[in-house]
């Protein structure tokens, strides 16, 4: 226990801040714009929008809360049901609990390790039978990879159904040239203190619809009424984000490209050092798709590696190595028992398989190469590769 306290905590993926966050954060400090809203968030709407290539942009405290936003704009309601992809943090779906809504998980398939295409058209076509197809789907784009954009807009568009895009881990990420978060009627980032970047905490929810944008402003400010006096028609939310945060989203936004670059190095890094041992197979990357590799992650086949993922973390455990293993699928969360969902195929549940057999690794871009080669030491060690 003692060896382990001594050695450096690799993290998953810390915050790693630029040097410019201090500067805006002064000047809403010097200005006195302290309190939620301010120029430093009507700016870092715009910036992000002007990034991504969007028409609007609005500021919330989470990812969660965007989601939460995108559904009610939808007119999302009790009874109603939603699709969601089954593998990814159970943020994505919370939401549509909040709305009284009855969330129906989507498998993934292999090559994204995303939203299934197949399992998606089975699921609206059984649905328009029934006479009841869902108010949206929510496609995640998981550890930054895109999911198969063209295939699930084509299905959704076919049964008129509109799209959120969860890009909480994505912000950064391109699909065939454009960037991810923007493909849908609305996109939501994260700005989470594990993200590619942070605000702390934080999230956008974007769109072309810049309307839309104007009503999901208005309920994340407690959907306050133009009047002289505090009055309410609606139920709203206290979501939108701090001045002081907003100005450290500005600082962060400025370095997100150098922030990918150090992602992707360190993934072709891990890549480059484990990938030719047996059984270790690495999260694809689909073509014409660029991922911002938030987080480095792999599958390993027992059988072949000689080694389990849960031997595996707790070997990076014992060395102060932060390492998760991938989503636990929501069909199988004890909160979401009952729930409907549909597999990849007949035979193949995708996303049950990667939970049993995936991992993340750290991929923090403030990694330095001697912590990486702790890592890369660690898991060869566990699986007695020989080192060359």
């Amino acid at each position: 226990m003692n060896m382990v306290k001594n050695k450096k905590r690799i993290y998953l993926s810390s915050p790693h801040m630029s040097d410019n966050e201090q500067a805006y954060i002064k000047d809403a400090f010097d200005t006195n714009w302290i309190a939620p809203l301010g120029p430093n968030v009507d700016a870092f709407e715009k910036e992000l929008a002007s990034h991504v290539g969007v028409k609007d942009a609005a500021a919330v405290s989470s990812g969660t809360a965007a989601i939460h936003l995108a559904l009610r704009l939808l007119d999302v309601q009790a009874g109603d049901k939603v699709f969601c992809s089954s593998l990814t943090f159970v943020a994505s779906a919370n939401p549509i609990v909040y709305l009284g809504a009855e969330p129906v998980f989507i498998d993934s398939e292999p090559e994204t390790w995303n939203m299934s295409p197949k399992a998606l058209e089975r699921a609206l076509s059984d649905a328009a039978k029934e006479g009841k197809l869902p108010k949206a789907v929510i496609v995640v784009n998981l550890y930054g990879q895109s999911a198969q954009i063209d295939e699930i807009l084509s299905v959704c568009e076919h049964y008129d159904v509109p799209v959120i895009e969860d890009a909480a881990e994505s912000l950064g990420s391109r699909y065939k040239g454009k960037a991810s978060g923007t493909f849908g009627k609305f996109g939501i980032y994260s700005f989470n203190g594990n993200k590619i970047i942070t605000t702390s905490g934080g999230g956008m929810l974007v769109s072309n619809d810049v309307e839309a944008l104007t009503k999901a402003r208005f309920l994340a400010t407690q959907a306050r009424d133009p009047a002289p006096h505090y009055q309410h028609s609606e139920v709203g939310y206290n979501y939108r984000m701090s001045n002081i945060l907003a100005g450290v989203g500005r600082a962060q936004l400025e370095v997100l490209e150098d922030r990918v670059e150090a992602r992707r190095s360190i993934f072709e890094r891990y890549y480059q050092e484990l990938a030719y041992i047996p059984g270790i197979y690495f999260m694809p990357e689909l073509e014409h798709t660029r991922s911002n590799r938030w987080l480095t992650t792999l599958t390993i086949e027992e059988k072949e590696a000689g080694l389990s993922v849960e031997s595996l973390l707790q070997s990076l455990a014992e060395e102060n190595i932060e390492a998760r293993p991938v989503w636990k699928p929501l069909h199988m969360q004890p909160l979401f028992e009952g729930a409907a969902y549909y597999s990849h195929s007949e035979s193949e549940h995708v996303s049950e398989q990667l939970f049993k057999t995936g991992i993340c690794l750290p991929s923090g871009s403030n990694m330095t190469e001697e912590d990486q080669m702790r890592v890369i030491d660690c898991v060869k060690n566990s699986l007695r590769v020989i080192k060359v």
